[in-house]
């Protein structure tokens, strides 16, 4: 203790000395010039960041692994698993795992951390900075897409006081009302597209559209249109009003698809997160295509079932069963513990564990590309609201747009999972399209199908909740945590009970339905 007191006395000592004897250009020679700040430090970095960790945190992929996956995936019966500690399958709760978008168990990692940090770090610095303009639109926009996740699985969650703990010392953000968080992500979604400068600054942090500033008008407005159409079951009218400015405004085509390519070079914080999950431990076994969706496809002569899907095959390595015939989903409901009725063993049909087919190669590579945005699925919406609210051109057309682009979007994952335009066209003809509520039934469906290719299953499941659609029939497994209904959000991490226990509390007393799975977010209030 005495070295260390002497040690840093003479520091002190050594500083006063210098102040005292040296003050000219004193900011000059005692500022590191390899330290970074505000004013030299390039914000792009930060950009790239938020990007990379939207599609999955950094602790392997913990919160692809418990939020999307063992329990978004399960729930909306994209896939089905047998694994005891796939919780989703079953609808029971684990309170970690619930919890791991919003923060890992080591309260390192998750959105707050990893996603929201650096985007609330880029949007502040860059604003007002004219040669970062159109990083700083972006960087609004990319903030709109994470919140709108955090928020369609928790309901009220911290937003407007969320990353400001260094800029106005907020350590116990406020939990913002859904919502009031839903108008202001239409507004900065309004504002910040609308500020996009074709001839201003190209940022080159941008991994998803490498600056491309067209392509970020477009794919801003197609948010602004998911975002709307989220509204359609609480607020109609404003969902209609505002789904109305964006017609005409959105993707285009399928080259407009906003994805980010995957390094498996760089290792595990570069690989894609999903692939990352199911290339390892028991998942590459046990992870199967659900019998629902499996069903789906064959049912309709779906052209995409040749090319996502294998049996006898493990997942991300080449091989397998891949003929149409042969492809059998798992139903979901069922586990490895050997007692009747339970047991996968015996589930009705059931032969072997590599009978039930698998997500092919062709989405599972390290390398693959995790999709964020599609032409497809803003076709689709466009579909359902002119269906639902008779704007924005003819529900038929956008509908045969969106799942054209659906179907034949597979080869950016791989040219192996290539489906011909004419194959798309064939399938269209045997299945038209039928105006009403069958229309919307068929719309959600594919949007249903096109978000369980794409991995993107907090999605799938957000439409779900939105439209009912599929219609799916859910599990009754003993000790269920929602009395045998699909779950509805996320319980609040029980971390905030303790890390910010007065916004926590009141927020957890708000929720309507209780602070459970079967709870409700704002926009989803039971009919």
């Amino acid at each position: 203790m005495k070295k260390k007191l002497f040690i840093y006395g003479s520091l002190v000592m050594t500083g006063l000395l210098l102040s005292t004897s040296c003050t000219k250009d004193f900011k000059q020679l005692n500022t590191d010039p390899t330290t970074f700040s505000a004013t030299n430090f390039d914000p792009n970095y930060l950009l790239t960041t938020a990007q990379l960790d939207y599609t999955g945190s950094q602790d392997f992929s913990f919160d692809t692994w418990r939020a999307d996956l063992i329990y978004c995936s399960d729930m909306i019966q994209g896939t089905a698993t047998s694994i005891g500690y796939w919780a989703g399958d079953k609808y029971l709760l684990n309170p970690g795992y619930t919890a791991a978008y919003w923060q890992s168990d080591n309260g390192a990692d998750g959105a707050y951390s990893e996603q929201v940090k650096p985007i609330v770090d880029m949007v502040t610095t860059t604003n007002g900075v004219a040669k970062y303009n159109n990083l700083h639109q972006i960087g609004r926009i990319m903030k709109a897409l994470i919140f709108e996740r955090i928020t369609d699985l928790y309901g009220d969650v911290p937003y407007s006081q969320a990353g400001q703990g260094y800029y106005k010392k907020i350590l116990f953000p406020v939990y913002d009302k859904q919502q009031a968080i839903y108008t202001d992500l239409i507004a900065e979604l309004q504002d910040a597209t609308s500020k996009l400068n074709a001839s201003g600054d190209i940022p080159t942090g941008d991994a998803i559209y490498h600056g491309d500033i067209g392509k970020w008008q477009r794919f801003g407005n197609s948010l602004l249109l998911r975002v709307a159409m989220r509204l359609s079951k609480i607020d109609p009218s404003t969902a209609k009003s505002v789904v109305a400015t964006v017609v005409g405004k959105t993707m285009e085509n399928n080259a407009d698809d906003a994805f980010l390519l995957h390094d498996a070079a760089g290792g595990r914080p570069t690989v894609n997160r999903v692939s990352q999950v199911l290339q390892g431990g028991p998942e590459n076994q046990y992870v199967k295509w659900s019998q629902t969706f499996i069903n789906l496809l064959k049912g309709s002569g779906d052209p995409r079932l040749a090319v996502i899907s294998v049996t006898n095959a493990n997942i991300g390595a080449p091989g397998g069963d891949s003929n149409p015939a042969d492809q059998k989903g798992q139903p979901n409901g069922y586990d490895l513990s050997g007692t009747p009725g339970l047991t996968l063993g015996s589930a009705p049909g059931f032969t072997t564990l590599g009978d039930y087919s698998s997500p092919s190669n062709s989405l599972t590579k390290l390398t693959s590309p995790t999709f964020i945005l599609t032409y497809g699925e803003s076709e689709l919406l466009l579909a359902d609201a002119a269906e639902r609210f008779g704007i924005g051109g003819n529900a038929a057309t956008h509908y045969n747009n969106g799942v054209t682009a659906a179907i034949t979007y597979l080869s950016e994952y791989d040219a192996n999972a290539t489906v011909s335009p004419a194959a798309a066209a064939t399938y269209l003809a045997a299945n038209p399209y039928v105006a009403g509520t069958t229309g919307l039934q068929m719309i959600n469906t594919q949007y249903w199908e096109l978000t369980n290719t794409m991995m993107d299953f907090y999605e799938s499941w957000s439409n779900w909740r939105r439209t009912g659609y599929p219609v799916l029939v859910p599990v009754v497994y003993p000790g269920n945590a929602t009395n045998g209904t699909i779950p509805r959000r996320f319980p609040y991490p029980l971390q905030e009970a303790n890390a910010n226990p007065t916004n926590y509390t009141a927020a957890h007393n708000a929720v309507p339905g209780g602070d459970t799975m079967a709870g409700r977010v704002w926009w989803d209030p039971a009919q």
